[in-house]
């Protein structure tokens, strides 16, 4: 043994550490080579299929193919791959899911299945990791609070209002918000004669979401208003940018300034809804339910009285559930109003037909109400095309699955991401008679009285199944209302010799580039409704 240690010894040579340091990088080397080799001739369940997809590079896979616009293409590839495909962004693997069909399979007839989040690195900053939205949780208490939620939300929204004409507490909010835009944009075109809309607009929905979530109306020039208004855009601006460190794990341990950035945003937002949540708490009245955040201070004071209750929900918990639905009702439904502005301008004709249903219908004595949805069917068209021609959330949150599974004829692994490509949807070929055109009309019945449903069902906006957005119907209704409201009231024309530019610029939310060639006509005084 020892000349055998001996004759080793010598072969490894006088430099024996870095030898044998060589010997163990090529040891490892060749493990991971077997362990690659090994993966690819996995045996695979009876029948099923090796995802497609493109062959990425070392390290970086698919990313260089992706571009500034990964939603057209991956809407390419999948014409290419099928609507269900695999790419790799960084080191991880990405399964692709697009098509109508395809996405009902999985999303709600296999629900279980692919309703999980990843793991993401930049997920663990949001809400300090608790978020009901971001985090992997998906078990019973991410269930029940997310039942928690929704009711919170319908009730300070579709409760009878007991302040004002208006039919439920949503249509008192937007209609003071509403009442605001209006005089703003007129004072704004007898100052500047044009003006920006998003800026005003985004404070206004904050401000809706605050009165539910808060029970707070603040002035469009408060500092604490602005500040949150500020955050949630700067959010909008890093998240679209991507983080590098979720699909190459090494770089979470290199400096980020972007990343810096991201966490300090999270910081400060949760700082923010913190202090309105403590104040909450100080001047807490069970008997006298002031909104949102009251509703789930009031649960979690029963819950902890409560002692069979199955699931035990934490103060921290219940409090990260604002931030969720302050983020929910915020962005999307800015976002929406601006983009509907958008393409008022761009199709005047289009909203000349707006104009003429809501004298019709609504006339001029009253302000519109969340009932008259069903008897405004080309209104409702037109809110429809701009969430399908937009398709200005190109992708939901990433999903992840929860256990090996099959989708299509192939087999699907636990715990693969999974990106759901809403664009794609909204722009089949097979689904709609020329995508690229806007036209409210197709969703609309032969006779134009009617919107039709299963043409509306077809539009991809807010998810689908378990993970759908919980703050949908909510937000179809905010939009409805500012809309009408201000179309009822406005005419919404550009500046002569400018134009509005409606190319989508690529983020977690589409956005158009800013406008500031705006401007409006009064139609009419319309009377107030308080």
């Amino acid at each position: 043994r020892a000349l055998k240690m001996e004759a080793a010894i010598s072969l490894v040579g006088s430099q024996g550490i870095i030898s044998v340091t060589e010997i163990l990088v090529a040891s490892a080397v060749f493990c991971l080579i077997s362990l690659v080799i090994r993966s690819f001739r996995q045996q695979l369940p009876q029948e099923l299929k090796r995802l497609p997809g493109p062959r990425g590079y070392p390290l970086i896979g698919n990313v260089l193919e992706l571009g500034s616009n990964p939603h057209l293409t991956l809407t390419r590839m999948s014409q290419e791959y099928g609507d269900v495909m695999q790419i790799r962004i960084g080191t991880r693997p990405v399964l692709v899911l697009s098509g109508l069909d395809t996405l009902k399979q999985a999303l709600v007839k296999q629900a279980e299945d692919f309703m999980g989040r990843p793991d993401l690195y930049s997920f663990r900053f949001i809400a300090d990791g608790q978020s009901m939205t971001f985090s992997t949780d998906s078990g019973e208490v991410w269930r029940a609070r997310r039942k928690l939620a929704q009711s919170a939300l319908k009730t300070f929204s579709v409760s009878p209002s007991p302040n004002s004409s208006s039919t439920c507490l949503l249509e008192e909010h937007v209609s003071k918000e509403a009442d605001y835009l209006v005089k703003k944009f007129l004072q704004l075109m007898e100052e500047k004669k044009r003006f920006d809309p998003y800026q005003y607009v985004v404070v206004s929905v904050a401000n809706v979401i605050c009165a539910m979530c808060f029970g707070k109306r603040y002035d469009h020039d408060d500092q604490e208003l602005l500040s949150m208004v500020n955050l949630n855009n700067e959010f909008g601006d890093v998240a679209a940018s991507g983080n590098p460190a979720d699909f190459i794990p090494v770089l979470q341990y290199l400096p980020s300034r972007a990343m810096k950035i991201f966490k300090d945003l999270n910081k400060r937002f949760d700082t923010f809804v913190q202090k309105i949540v403590k104040e909450h708490y100080s001047s807490f009245d069970k008997d006298h339910i002031r909104d949102i955040t009251d509703s789930l201070i009031e649960h979690c004071e029963e819950k902890k009285v409560d002692e069979s209750a199955s699931v035990q929900l934490s103060d921290e918990k219940i409090v990260t559930l604002v931030n969720d639905l302050f983020g929910a009702g915020f962005d999307t439904v800015t976002t929406a109003l601006s983009w509907s502005l958008m393409y008022l301008v761009t199709y005047p004709e289009i909203q000349k037909k707006i104009h003429e249903e809501l004298d019709r219908i609504i006339g001029r004595e009253r302000r519109p109400r969340l009932s008259d949805r069903l008897t405004l069917p080309y209104t409702e068209a037109f809110i429809l095309e701009m969430f399908r021609h937009s398709s200005f959330l190109p992708f939901t949150i990433p999903h992840c699955t929860t256990k090996p599974t099959a989708l299509n004829g192939y087999f699907i692994p636990k715990d693969l991401c999974v990106f759901v490509n809403q664009w794609q949807v909204n722009h089949d070929e097979k689904l709609w008679k020329d995508p690229s055109t806007f036209s409210p009309e197709r969703f609309l019945t032969i006779d134009g009285m009617e919107v039709n449903r299963a043409e509306s069902e077809k539009v991809m906006t807010f998810g689908l199944g378990k993970r759908r957005c919980i703050g949908e119907n909510i937000g179809k209704w905010e939009i409805f209302l500012f809309l009408t409201t201000l179309l009822q009231q406005l005419e919404f024309s550009i500046r002569d010799g400018e134009k509005a530019d409606i190319t989508p610029q690529y983020g977690l939310t589409m956005k158009h580039k800013r406008c500031e060639h705006f401007q409006i006509q009064q139609r009419f005084e319309v009377k107030s409704s308080e």
